[in-house]
C-alpha cells in the first residue's frame, strides 16, 4: 500500500504565495505521474497542474503563468509552487499520484488527504 501526505497550505492574503509539498511513502515501486487537483466550496474537483516522471507538465488556464509544479524522484515528492495568489483559488488542494506498490504488477491512483488553501483579499 501507499499513502500520500500533504503540506503547506494555509491562509494568505491576495497576491502572496504558498507552497504545497506531498510526499508519497509505503511500499513503493514506481510512481508514474503526480500531480494537484482543488475543490472550490459549491464546485467540482478541477485540475490544477500534473507532472509526469519524465518533467512534463500541464497546467489548467487559470494555473498557468502563476503556479510551477515540480517533483523530486528520489524523495517521491511533488511540489506547488503558487504566486500571486487571489481569493479564486481558495480551495481544497488534493495531491494526486499514479503508483505501482512493490506487490505490483498494475498503477493505482492515490490520493491526499487534502490542504486547506485559503486567499484573503
Amino acid at each position: 500500500q501507499a499513502q500520500l501526505v500533504e503540506s503547506g497550505g494555509g491562509l494568505v492574503q491576495a497576491g502572496g504565495s504558498l507552497r504545497l509539498s506531498c510526499a508519497a511513502s509505503g511500499s513503493i515501486f514506481s510512481v508514474n505521474d503526480m500531480g494537484w487537483y482543488r475543490q472550490a466550496p459549491g464546485k467540482q474537483l478541477e485540475l490544477v497542474a500534473t507532472i509526469t516522471k519524465r518533467d512534463n507538465t500541464n497546467y489548467a488556464d487559470s494555473a498557468k503563468g502563476r503556479f510551477t509544479i515540480t517533483r523530486d524522484n528520489a524523495k517521491n515528492t511533488v511540489y506547488l509552487q503558487m504566486n500571486s495568489l487571489n481569493p479564486e483559488d481558495t480551495a481544497v488542494y488534493y495531491c494526486y499520484a499514479r503508483i505501482m506498490t512493490s506487490g505490483g504488477p498494475f498503477y493505482s491512483d492515490y490520493w491526499g488527504q487534502g490542504t486547506q488553501v485559503t486567499v484573503s483579499p
